[in-house]
């Protein structure tokens, strides 16, 4: 088959859901697609503008995802709903991809029609709740940035389990109120009660 662009994407894509950020090639993608990884560079300039072309399907794949959310919501279903839902999407999108919220953080900053399209409808929800101009993609920024950093969290190295009875008296001695108020939830729970937190902040700015 024909090398294209599409098909070298495609191709990255599968070597990023095995690999991760750090861990893709040129020459990985390129024994994907049964090719020589010097006849990638006709197609994209380098690794870097491939990562940028897969954070971009990413993208398009959670607006994808939060449009179908946005549709299963009942009717009547408010804006902190319709943020939730987006929201939602985003995260369970990111952890499909090892390294996803890394690859989004640090993906080269470009204009991204799928990153775009996430944003500008998120703008819209906030604009429909009446939160005004100025703050509003402040509001929408956070959000995104919420989710990515919370992905993060959640892909990056597990905390240190085995720990000593001492040396957990000592923490728990020296950090009372981390221990005593970490929240004994799943990750989902968490998730949803942290997005209706910002949802809360940002309902202070709507006009009234």
């Amino acid at each position: 088959m024909k090398l294209t662009k599409e098909r070298i994407v495609e191709a990255a894509i599968d070597a990023f859901a095995e690999v991760g950020y750090h861990g893709l090639s040129m020459r990985q993608v390129a024994e994907r697609l049964g090719a020589h990884a010097g006849s990638l560079y006709y197609h994209v300039r380098n690794k870097k503008d491939l990562l940028a072309l897969v954070a971009d399907r990413v993208c398009g794949q959670a607006y994808d995802a939060g449009t179908a959310a946005l549709t299963a919501l009942p009717p009547g279903a408010t804006w902190q709903d319709e943020i939730q839902a987006q929201a939602g999407a985003l995260r369970h999108v990111i952890l499909r991809h090892p390294s996803g919220a890394i690859l989004l953080a640090d993906s080269p900053k470009m204009l991204s029609p799928g990153a775009l399209s996430l944003m500008e409808r998120l703008l819209s929800t906030l604009e429909g709740a009446g939160v005004p101009a100025g703050p509003r993609i402040v509001a929408a920024d956070t959000l995104l940035s919420h989710v990515t950093g919370f992905v993060l969290q959640e892909q990056g190295t597990p905390p240190v389990r085995d720990l000593t009875p001492d040396a957990y008296a000592a923490l728990l001695e020296r950090f009372p109120r981390v221990f005593q108020e970490a929240p004994g939830m799943s990750q989902d729970e968490k998730f949803l009660r942290s997005v209706r937190l910002l949802c809360t902040a940002f309902e202070t700015l709507v006009e009234k």
